[in-house]
């Protein structure tokens, strides 16, 4: 039993590194600017295989596995379901510019690898088939769902880091519009000043904008791609004040105020909820290791003097 818990130890860490290896792949156009550099830098040209053989693990043999598991996936998985992934990326922020049907193949293959992995471990150890057959369904569920955990988090993380750079960003936009740049600008000021999610979120409207779209439809799915509260109050305020003709300025510095007045709240919120949430610890952690402290040597007292 104390080789199975070991072996159970070993296969789960094997597969999160693995999964985590293909999840922390890198960006396919950094990839790409690396290649060049290293190919610019080179005095001979290099063979294709040395080319290939240069590259890292992840992108000779996971991201090919991907791949190849993301066409299998495609052609069984119905349309709404890879929407709904694809919206969920969009709000993640999709670092890796993974496609809907390339996560579903990481999931998929995921699942095969704890799957295996685990069946290979209970085998070596000679458990029941019954054990067996359990435990890898219950791994390859465990696999399958991992990656949709993690790209649950890694939603959760980007929309807290937008809500906590949006008021400042918004001071930053009313004061560029107050000076005189226009809305546009006033962006581009942002994106130029600070590299978080809400600065690349403003840098991809002004990119679509360029190439011909509106402004209004273009911050519109910027709002959809965060699902955030405020940013979607910011969005709908300045939309309108751009069909009504209300002053942009007027309009900034009221969103500006209103999202000071939610960053304190929301601070006092956290504030208050602290207290609740040290009862867990000062319970189960602090209070017992006083009540030893104190309470000890007059136990060790007590029984010494013969009383128990």
């Amino acid at each position: 039993m104390e080789f199975l818990g070991v072996g159970l130890l070993v296969a789960i860490g094997l597969a999160v590194v693995l999964i985590l290896i293909g999840l922390s792949a890198r960006d396919p156009r950094e990839a790409l600017q690396a290649r060049l550099a290293e190919y610019s830098a080179r005095e001979q040209a290099a063979t294709l295989e040395e080319i290939e053989l240069s590259l890292p693990f992840s992108e000779r043999v996971i991201a090919p596995l991907v791949r190849s598991m993301a066409e299998f996936v495609k052609r069984f998985t119905p349309e709404r379901t890879l929407e709904a992934a694809r919206h969920k990326l969009d709000l993640a922020g999709n670092p890796q510019n993974w496609s809907a049907s390339e996560f579903f193949g990481v999931r998929v293959l995921a699942a095969i690898v704890l799957a295996a992995l685990i069946f290979v471990v209970l085998s070596i150890t000679d458990a029941e088939i019954g054990m067996r057959l359990l435990m890898t369904i219950v791994f390859a569920l465990l696999g399958f769902f991992l990656p949709a955990l993690l790209l649950g988090r890694r939603i959760r993380s980007r929309q807290s880091s937008i809500v906590k750079s949006l008021p400042d960003a918004l001071d930053l936009l009313t004061v560029c519009v107050e000076a005189g740049l226009g809305f546009d600008q006033a962006m581009k000021k942002v994106s130029e000043k600070w590299d978080n999610e809400l600065s690349r979120a403003f840098t991809r409207v002004l990119q679509e904008i360029q190439l011909g779209r509106m402004r209004r439809e273009a911050m519109r799915d910027m709002a959809n791609r965060m699902e955030v509260s405020e940013v979607t109050s910011f969005v709908a305020a300045i939309i309108q004040a751009e069909i009504l003709g209300v002053s942009m300025t007027k309009i900034l510095r009221i969103q500006s105020d209103q999202m000071r007045i939610r960053r304190r709240q929301r601070a006092e919120e956290k504030a208050h909820q602290a207290s609740i949430k040290m009862i867990i610890p000062m319970v189960f952690l602090i209070f017992p290791s006083i009540w030893v402290v104190l309470l000890g040597p007059a136990i060790l007292q007590v029984m010494q003097a013969g009383i128990f």
